[in-house]
């Protein structure tokens, strides 16, 4: 296990910053998941940290040596990409195998590895194969054995399960994280995947445009957001985000529509008639007569929940769930806990008020 610095870290191509002054470390055997939108600068960190681009300036410390001008090859780190890059000409084993021959290692502690990873993996039945006899998900398997077999000191995992089918993708989920808990190795795991991030990581690097914007446990990022783009990004749906000025002393929001939203507690986040975002989770709307009205105009059932997509008096749209299939009509009410709220800056984004 090993730990890993990153130090103002930054990153240009020609004139254009993708990576602006990153600042983070990892605890030994902590899974860190970076996650944000395309284009966001989560996978140019990746590769910063694996060796294959060279910092614009910056420092990359792993277990407290510095590995910034090291070539990939001696950084120790072990990496699983999304395309699986396996040898097609070459069997699992050898695919496993290959690494460990390049650095030299006895054929007997070549065999023991590529075992003891096969084994983890349930591979064995595997080994004489060639990738094209396998599926995807078996392949994904071979790429992280490949990676377990060097035991390395530091994981990284470029988006490994984008190709794969949803249902796959939650068993190769489990599969990730009982495999780095159980061997203990620092790891960092890119994902555009939501979900994904919440399930795996012990925390969360939410980016934007190449910075951090928020970097906490998943509940934390998910009942907390820094920003009103990380609210609209976590979530499924996302939070809805309305635009709202503070009144009443600062003590209530009203919306574009006129209706008026009182803080839960006598809070103030800020002056009378300052602009905001006002934020709440379509789970915590309340389908509730006497309400708003809310003209409903796609239901989305999914099983055990439904999604309605509406529009309030002003034509703002909302989303709420709801438990079960939804048995109204195209016209409803609602509710907006004040306990609810979630509210931001309306310039900057930046959350003005802890939630509740």
């Amino acid at each position: 296990m090993a730990t890993l610095v990153i130090e103002k870290l930054s990153k240009n191509f020609g004139p254009i910053e993708v990576l602006r002054d990153i600042d983070l470390e990892l605890a030994s055997g902590e899974m860190l998941v970076i996650v944000g939108a395309s284009g966001c600068g989560k996978s140019t960190l990746l590769r910063l940290v694996a060796g294959l681009e060279e910092p614009t300036r910056g420092r990359i410390i792993l277990d407290g040596r510095d590995v910034t001008p090291l070539d990939p090859s001696v950084r120790d780190i072990a990496m699983v990409f999304q395309n699986y890059a396996l040898y097609p000409h070459m069997s699992v084993f050898d695919n496993m195998a290959y690494g460990l021959r390049i650095r030299g290692l006895a054929k007997p502690e070549i065999q023991r590895r590529v075992q003891e990873a096969a084994t983890l993996l349930g591979l064995e039945p595997l080994l004489a194969r060639k990738p094209r006899q396998l599926s995807g998900g078996q392949r994904q398997r071979v790429a992280m054995g490949r990676a377990i077999v060097r035991e390395p000191k530091l994981f990284l995992f470029d988006e490994p399960l984008s190709n794969l089918d949803a249902k796959l993708r939650v068993s190769m989920r489990a599969e990730i994280r009982r495999l780095q808990r159980r061997l203990g190795v620092t790891s960092l795991y890119v994902t555009h995947d939501q979900v994904e991030a919440m399930t795996l990581g012990d925390r969360l690097l939410v980016m934007h445009r190449g910075v951090p914007v928020q970097l906490a446990t998943p509940m934390e990022v998910f009942d907390r957001p820094a920003d009103a783009y990380v609210a609209g990004f976590i979530g499924t749906p996302a939070m809805n985000l309305l635009d709202a000025t503070l009144t009443a002393g600062g003590t209530a929001a009203r919306l574009a529509g006129g209706a008026l939203l009182p803080f839960a507690d006598g809070r103030r986040p800020g002056e009378e008639g300052k602009n905001i975002i006002v934020g709440i989770r379509p789970e915590h709307v309340r389908i509730e007569a006497g309400g708003m009205p809310l003209a409903i105009d796609l239901v989305e059932p999914l099983g055990s929940e439904t999604v309605l997509l509406g529009r309030l008096a002003d034509e703002t749209m909302l989303s709420v769930k709801v438990h079960g299939a939804w048995a109204g009509g195209e016209r409803t009410e609602i509710v907006i806990p004040s306990a609810s709220l979630h509210v931001f800056e309306g310039k900057s984004g930046l959350r003005l008020d802890p939630a509740r």
